[in-house]
């Protein structure tokens, strides 16, 4: 089964605040092993003019699969998740990403594309503040596999 294109161009709700936090940007950055002062001191930060610790570029990751997970539990969709494959994901940032933002993301299904007999579905998330102010897209494309033909493949 493959995704239905008529799925296209379909929003979901905003997920709920999430308020960015200095340990959080700490420990992403650390994790991706980013060393930069910007992510891990708050003087190094400020002095750059920034108000407080910056968070590595693909910190919004995880907000964006937070707005992403209503896209895969649509029925509607059909996304069979054991099949999915993560095929890219890009960020467009409009501003920094601060300690003590508040954040809300809204997904919407920006294209629905059948390559034989797999889906490829790609999905824009935009995330602003609490008060409206942008502060990044991010797109992430998800290559479905067509089901098996064979039995025991």
């Amino acid at each position: 089964m493959s995704i239905d294109p008529a799925v296209q161009s379909r929003s979901y709700p905003a997920t709920a605040p999430y308020q960015v936090g200095r340990e959080a940007i700490r420990h992403f950055a650390t994790a991706v092993k980013n060393t930069h002062p910007f992510h891990h001191d708050v003087e190094a930060a400020r002095a750059a003019g920034h108000a407080d610790l910056v968070a590595p570029p693909t910190f919004l990751v995880s907000l964006a699969q937070r707005a992403e997970a209503a896209v895969i539990a649509d029925p509607e969709v059909g996304i069979d998740f054991s099949r999915v494959l993560h095929a890219d994901e890009r960020f467009t940032h409009h501003r920094p990403v601060v300690a003590g933002d508040e954040l809300v993301a809204a997904a919407t299904i920006a294209s629905v594309k059948a390559l034989g007999g797999n889906s490829m579905i790609t999905t824009q998330v935009e995330v602003t503040t609490v008060a409206g102010e942008d502060v990044a897209t991010v797109y992430s494309t998800l290559l479905m596999r067509a089901p098996d033909t064979e039995e025991g493949n």
